[in-house]
């Protein structure tokens, strides 16, 4: 940490999450399960626990029930140490509405920041798997100066209408900044890729103050960080880039480094989710030198049962969480998570089960997404016929079957 400084992190949690339905239909995005025993917002506050960052305040709006209670089991810090975890619903302190934008959000939340009367605020969202020391960041804006630092990496050019496109100079200085652009110009010297904006920042204080005192005066903003804010700082030419790159994080190998997803569509999270059955992935779930902190039930551990030529409980390339029983049946590449069954002479494939769910004896699963607590009948086919599945069930562009939290499944 800087010599002296007091850092306030923010974690934007509010977001609806519209193209990830049915996961969203009963929960905020940053609650979405991952990995089996994650939830999407524990990458970041890991991230920020990790960098000796612990004073935070999470920003909470939709659906925040699960979120709420996930926070409360799991992420509780040392008060004696003048540490703290602490959601914050909107509370329409200004008037009664929700929040409008993420600016928004903060300039609702002002107070806290006055209370807290930090020199700096990190600002991160809730829904990216990815390691970052937010510490080096940090350093990079002493050293430049800047009011704002924006964490940048290089996506496909086709990809960059969906994120804030970035021309920075060689300086690092943000020369343009535009929110998902319909024709976003490629990095110098590469025309197949954009400089992105990853939504975390770090803001000199007043700074941010002053910047959000100012866009809520304005009738035509959207209130917005990408949106209105940034853009501002960049005119007045206080932004700079940070190359997420150049970060370092301990015990993280070649391969991980610059390893950034944004988990914003049905296929985002099933590629991301099945990197990890890999023999090598990209994300390595296994650094004990920075680790990825989650609720640890007391359930059993894991168990496979019956070894017969056509009856054999196993499981190949896949993760399996505690509470699973494998009875007499095959999984392959596959994400169980915690209290799964899956039945004898029953197949999993190529698919992310979450919490609870049961899969009936001689059933088929294939290249599906089954929310917690899907019961799924005896002999009953999902990924097997496309054109069935769509009547009965969200199937993404990349043709993955998704089946929502307690949906009834019928022949």
């Amino acid at each position: 940490m800087a010599s002296g400084s007091h850092i306030l992190s923010i974690v934007l949690a509010g977001g609806e999450g519209r193209r990830l339905a049915p996961l969203t239909k009963d929960r905020a995005k940053p609650a979405v399960p991952f990995a089996g025993q994650y939830r999407l917002i524990d990458f970041a506050l890991s991230n920020l626990v990790n960098a000796d960052l612990r004073r935070i305040i999470v920003l909470t709006q939709y659906k925040s029930h699960s979120l709420d209670r996930h926070l409360a089991q799991t992420w509780s810090l040392s008060p004696l140490l003048e540490q703290y975890i602490t959601p914050v619903p909107a509370q329409m302190r200004l008037g009664p509405h929700w929040f409008a934008g993420s600016a928004d959000a903060i300039y609702q939340n002002l107070n806290i920041i006055e209370d807290e009367d930090p020199d700096y605020v990190v600002v991160l969202g809730s829904d990216h798997i990815y390691r970052m020391d937010a510490q080096q960041m940090l350093r990079r804006h002493l050293k430049t100066g800047a009011a704002v630092t924006v964490a940048a990496i290089p996506v496909p050019i086709e990809q960059a209408r969906e994120f804030g496109v970035i021309h920075a100079l060689d300086s690092g200085q943000i020369h343009t900044f535009l929110e998902k652009p319909q024709k976003p110009s490629h990095m110098p010297g590469d025309p197949g890729q954009a400089l992105a904006s990853m939504g975390n920042y770090v803001f000199s204080r007043h700074v941010l103050e002053e910047a959000l005192r100012t866009d809520a005066e304005r009738e035509d903003s959207t209130h917005d960080l990408g949106r209105d804010i940034i853009p501002q700082l960049v005119e007045e030419q206080v932004a700079y880039a940070y190359n997420f790159a150049d970060n370092v994080v301990p015990g993280q190998n070649h391969r991980e480094r610059g390893y950034w997803r944004d988990i914003g569509t049905l296929d985002a999270f099933y590629l991301a989710n099945i990197d990890l059955v890999s023999v090598d992935p990209l994300f390595d779930l296994y650094n004990p030198e920075w680790p990825i902190y989650s609720f640890q039930s007391s359930l059993p551990p894991a168990k496979f049962v019956h070894d017969e030529d056509d009856r054999r409980g196993q499981a190949f390339n896949s993760l399996v969480s505690k509470g699973v029983i494998v009875s007499g049946a095959t999984v392959r590449n596959s994400i169980l998570s915690p209290r799964v069954r899956v039945r004898s002479y029953a197949v999993v494939e190529d698919s992310v089960l979450m919490d609870g769910v049961d899969v009936g004896q001689g059933a088929v699963v294939r290249k599906a997404i089954i929310d917690k607590l899907v019961k799924i009948p005896p002999k009953f086919r999902i990924g097997v016929d496309h054109d069935l599945d769509r009547q009965r069930f969200t199937v993404s562009d990349g043709g993955v079957v998704v089946i929502g939290k307690k949906e009834q499944l019928e022949y």
